[in-house]
């Protein structure tokens, strides 16, 4: 479940907020009481936002910028940012939904499993291999870009393009973020980093650097 408490249709005040739950779960359904979108989310995404409803607003007008027609990036690069800042934040959530963004966009399995691979990997375009490495120094590094990368992207980008990669790419870090703190959608997940136990679920008390530089047995 969610970090956060979600809210119920009987609550919605807000047009957007209504507007969306019919958009995406039906006009007669609650989607905190019957959860799941097309997608196979269980979306509460949209249920958690909802609690303050210009954040929701906000969210949903950034969704429309980056589809508008107005944009000049090719959405196929675009979404190579966008589903490897999934991957790098770790988020479940983000990564799932824009390969299938990438495969919407015709790409073959192969290319979008190597998402994840890139740096050894053949499927991809130089220019494709510039943007996957300008994402992994956004979201990798903080935005420290080395400066062979973006000359690169500068020589095949326009400055308009730059920026639009760089803003949609920083806002799909920044979701990855979220949907990992309030544990949204796939991104509920136990931490999967804790201390393995030793033999027969005991709890050893062990230095074993100690032990190996001592030659304790």
């Amino acid at each position: 479940m969610p970090r956060l408490r979600q809210v119920p249709r009987s609550e919605v005040r807000n047009d957007t907020v209504r507007h969306m739950y019919d958009r995406l779960f039906g006009p007669d359904r609650d989607p905190v009481v019957e959860p799941g979108t097309a997608t196979g989310t269980p979306g509460d995404w949209w249920t958690v936002f909802a609690l303050v409803p210009d954040v929701f607003e906000h969210a949903v007008k950034g969704f429309g910028l980056y589809r508008s027609p107005e944009r000049r990036l090719d959405p196929v690069l675009r979404e190579l940012g966008q589903t490897r800042a999934g991957w790098l934040r770790g988020s479940q959530f983000v990564y799932s939904q824009h390969c299938k963004a990438l495969r919407a966009l015709e790409l073959s399995e192969e290319k979008i499993a190597a998402v994840s691979s890139w740096g050894v990997s053949d499927h991809f375009t130089p220019l494709e291999r510039a943007v996957l490495a300008y994402t992994d120094a956004l979201v990798g590094d903080g935005g420290r870009v080395d400066d062979a990368v973006f000359e690169f992207l500068h020589e095949h980008l326009g400055d308009e393009e730059i920026l639009e990669l760089t803003y949609v790419t920083a806002l799909y870090d920044m979701h990855a973020v979220i949907c990992r703190a309030l544990r949204l959608e796939f991104d509920d997940r136990a931490e999967p980093i804790v201390e393995v136990d030793g033999p027969g679920g005991k709890r050893v008390s062990l230095d074993l650097g100690a032990a190996i530089s001592t030659g304790e047995r």
